[in-house]
């Protein structure tokens, strides 16, 4: 199963801290993809995240997202400034997609910005989050800020688009797209019994 995420993305920080132990349990095997939500929403003529642009829609959100934190037990702070930029946050998570740690410091990140309020978009907090895995921070950094690493995102984004992904979290069970945090659980058990019914039939 991908899992395609966007660091800014509230729902996002959900499923981050719960794909990776439910895959587990599932089975299933897992790949982790950062893209940006960004160049999606200017080709639909946003220049903000929705939840900025339709202010109903965003206070909606914010308290679906205090309600289903307290539901998981799981830490959540309103971050001081949203969406904050996660371009580099990015770079790292697709330049080191197959390495070890990358779930590990996906979550840092999320937890950076949407427990501790920390600015994501600045290098220091992410060799914070780096160096917490006993990594070395600002050689990663410069990794991913290589032109190879910029084009690497760019495609990935590019990707997610012509997979029509329109939002984030996204879940994609072979040609399958799953939308949601809350379609988490009905990705993974489509791993295993994926269902009849075919909506072009």
């Amino acid at each position: 199963m991908q899992f395609w995420f966007e660091f800014s993305s509230t729902y996002s920080y959900l499923a981050a801290l719960r794909v990776e132990a439910l895959a587990g349990q599932h089975g299933v095997p897992l790949e982790w993809n950062a893209f940006l939500l960004g160049p999606l929403f200017q080709a639909q003529g946003w220049n903000d995240s929705p939840f900025n642009l339709f202010p109903v829609q965003g206070r909606y959100m914010w308290r679906d997202l205090e309600r289903i934190c307290a539901d998981l037990a799981l830490p959540f702070r309103r971050p001081s400034q949203f969406p904050r930029r996660s371009v580099l946050a990015a770079r790292v998570a697709c330049r080191f997609a197959d390495e070890s740690w990358l779930p590990a410091f996906v979550r840092a990140v999320f937890r950076a910005n949407f427990v501790d309020d920390q600015d994501v978009s600045q290098p220091v907090v992410l060799e914070r989050c780096l160096a917490a895995l006993d990594l070395p921070g600002k050689a990663l950094l410069d990794e991913a800020q290589s032109p190879a690493s910029k084009a690497q995102l760019r495609a990935q984004t590019e990707q997610a688009r012509a997979l029509g992904i329109f939002g984030a979290p996204s879940f994609m069970v072979d040609d399958e797209l799953f939308w949601g945090n809350d379609r988490l659980e009905a990705a993974l058990a489509w791993t295993h019994a994926p269902s009849p019914v075919n909506p072009a039939g």
